[in-house]
């Protein structure tokens, strides 16, 4: 089986704390390729005071990591994004164009602190959608009050922010507990997209394999296919 997307890695190396070189990065997205996996969404960190690298520098290592991608696996589609940590000026930020959007489109992957109050979490997907962005929360099963309220998750996606959580978690190399509670929302039909968050070849490695083999088990293929192909196709393009 073939033609997943991950939507969430940090594979482009040299520019947070993911791949180091150009030579993992590859290996990385090698993985991926065994995996079944033809479209990547790279979305470096970008948090203040954290990860700061610079536009052009994410563009330069970009464009030099799909020429060296294309000599063994040229159907392979890289797509460029960001990991964009919210803040208060998220808005203004992203409509001044100083912040990526996933392929430069109105989609905005989203990341929070971990012990993010509801209320802000909330407020800030509704400016985002207000101003005409779709917010996708990166990584919704981390954050302590999802996990503690699931009427919090279904809120956020009644108002229109889209839920992903990392294959990891929903495989279980993150605990029971944590195996648990995705289950939980994917039975609740609560998951839009899964990433792998891949940062490196040890402890946080591509997995996407592993997760469609249990997806398909736990959930059916038809499901698998929506969260890992037909949801992230619209992406493309949207704008």
């Amino acid at each position: 089986m073939s033609g997943f997307f991950d939507i969430h890695c940090h594979i482009l190396p040299g520019v947070d704390d993911g791949a180091k070189d150009m030579e993992e990065a590859i290996m990385l997205l090698r993985n991926e390729y065994a995996d079944g996996v033809r479209t990547v969404f790279l979305t470096p960190h970008n948090r203040k005071g954290m990860f700061e690298c610079t536009g052009d520098i994410i563009i330069q290592q970009f464009e030099q990591l799909k020429e060296k991608a294309k000599q063994d696996m040229p159907d392979l589609v890289l797509k460029l994004g960001c990991e964009i940590h919210i803040s208060m000026s998220i808005t203004e930020q992203l409509k001044a164009n100083l912040l990526p959007t996933l392929d430069n489109t109105r989609f905005v992957l989203a990341e929070f602190s971990v012990d993010v109050d509801k209320r802000y979490i909330m407020e800030r997907c509704y400016a985002l959608l207000r101003d005409g962005y779709i917010p996708i929360i990166a990584h919704a099963e981390r954050y302590m009050i999802i996990r503690k309220e699931m009427k919090l998750l279904q809120g956020l996606a009644d108002m229109g922010a889209l839920i992903q959580m990392n294959a990891g978690s929903i495989i279980g190399e993150e605990g029971l507990a944590m195996k648990m509670f995705c289950k939980k929302v994917m039975r609740k039909n609560l998951l839009h997209f899964v990433g792998s968050d891949a940062h490196n070849l040890v402890e946080r490695k591509p997995n996407i394999g592993k997760c469609v083999a249990y997806l398909i088990k736990t959930m059916g293929k038809d499901y698998q296919e929506q969260i890992l192909i037909d949801n992230p196709s619209k992406i493309i393009g949207k704008m």
